[in-house]
């Protein structure tokens, strides 16, 4: 099996373009879609949905994908081995981050990520949209959630502590809440999704579920509703944290810790053969983030 059309394959599963996956590899449209059409010939199966707009994996495609991956992934290491090719982090590194924490902690990150790796490029997806790591073509993921999928291999970058804030405007015109009871009695902005806020006291937790004045799908718009004097709301301190600072967000109950169980991770679908770029990227930020990140020493 020719190896220069697997990776072609595998490019195309994430541009769905046969003419921007060739060209990726330094390939003409047409000799992309030769090497497609051999690949296909060879499995004795079609790979491929193809319009005049985008190509798409079909079923027999997205089951094959997987198995491309991995024989690429033992390519490199069989050659890492025996000391062929570089062994610097090379090539294009995909990348699925959160919309929020991809904009606020990532982003600000890459030029000195790409000053120390200057052979790599980087495909950065923002998305508060759980992507699928393997369809999508993706080396690496971050997610600030409960992990479940047991087929991914995970590395915690940072923790993420969540507090509950208001603005001084919003406490001096309501009061503030002595206990998590008296949220009840408040203006409240939730994210949807985490509209049950549970706390632990003395090894008790219970939970409380505040009236939503406001009810928003993005971290950013919460905090700035919050800022804005709309309501209390449950906040991560790595998006909180430049508010907290200039004073427009106050911590409130902070003698009552929220319980979560989320956390910064890099997930990869693979730790047996970890390709030096997916390395490199999670070393470079958890070395940024460590134990007790920047947002969190105010």
């Amino acid at each position: 099996m020719n190896i220069d059309h697997l990776k072609l394959f595998v490019r195309l599963a994430n541009t769905h373009n046969i003419s921007s996956a060739g060209k990726e590899l330094g390939l003409s449209p047409a000799v992309a879609s030769s090497y497609l059409n051999k690949l296909e010939l060879e499995l004795g199966t079609r790979l491929l949905n193809r319009t005049t707009r985008k190509v798409s994996l079909t079923e027999q495609g997205q089951a094959f994908l997987p198995h491309a991956l991995d024989v690429l992934d033992q390519v490199e290491a069989a050659r890492a081995s025996v000391g062929v090719g570089k062994k610097t982090p090379q090539g294009t590194l995909r990348i699925a981050a959160p919309a929020s924490f991809g904009r606020m902690h990532i982003q600000p990150a890459l030029k000195a990520f790409l000053e120390k790796f200057p052979d790599l490029t980087l495909d950065l997806r923002l998305s508060d949209t759980m992507v699928n790591l393997v369809e999508g073509g993706f080396d690496i993921a971050i997610r600030n959630a409960a992990l479940h999928d047991s087929t991914l291999i995970a590395r915690k970058l940072a923790p993420d502590t969540r507090i509950l804030v208001a603005s001084p405007d919003y406490l001096k015109k309501h009061g503030e809440p002595e206990s998590p009871q008296d949220l009840t009695a408040h203006w409240c902005v939730n994210l949807i999704g985490l509209e049950n806020w549970v706390f632990s006291d003395n090894g008790k937790s219970y939970s409380v579920r505040p009236t939503a004045r406001l009810r928003v799908d993005d971290g950013q718009a919460m905090r700035d509703a919050c800022i804005d004097g709309l309501g209390i709301s449950v906040c991560s301190t790595w998006i909180a944290y430049q508010a907290l600072e200039n004073g427009e967000l106050v911590q409130v109950l902070k003698d009552y810790q929220l319980t979560s169980d989320t956390d910064i991770w890099a997930v990869y679908p693979s730790a047996r053969l970890l390709a030096p770029k997916v390395r490199a990227f999670i070393d470079f930020f958890a070395e940024r983030f460590g134990d007790k990140p920047y947002w969190d020493k105010i």
